[in-house]
């Protein structure tokens, strides 16, 4: 079954959330947090976001962000794919 698809706005405001296949873990230690972080603030750079707080868990995370373009896939993909 497809994921609905999401609607993307400018400067609207986003409750993100991923998790690891299975539940699984996604991070094994603070470095892997750590280069998560570095990556994630990379593409809000990149992608013109603005973000307002996130929560790392072991297997998976949680932030609140503002999407200034409309540009929610394009930023997700680059930072799941990454």
């Amino acid at each position: 079954m497809s994921r609905p698809l999401c609607l993307e706005f400018p400067n609207a405001l986003y409750h993100v959330t991923s998790r690891g296949g299975r539940r699984g873990n996604i991070y094994e230690n603070d470095d892997d947090r750590l280069r998560f972080l570095e990556i994630l603030e990379t593409v809000v750079v990149d992608y013109n976001w603005l973000y307002y707080g996130y929560c790392l868990m072991d297997n998976h995370y949680n932030f609140i962000i503002e999407i200034l373009d409309g540009n929610l896939s394009k930023g997700m993909r680059q930072l799941n794919g990454v």
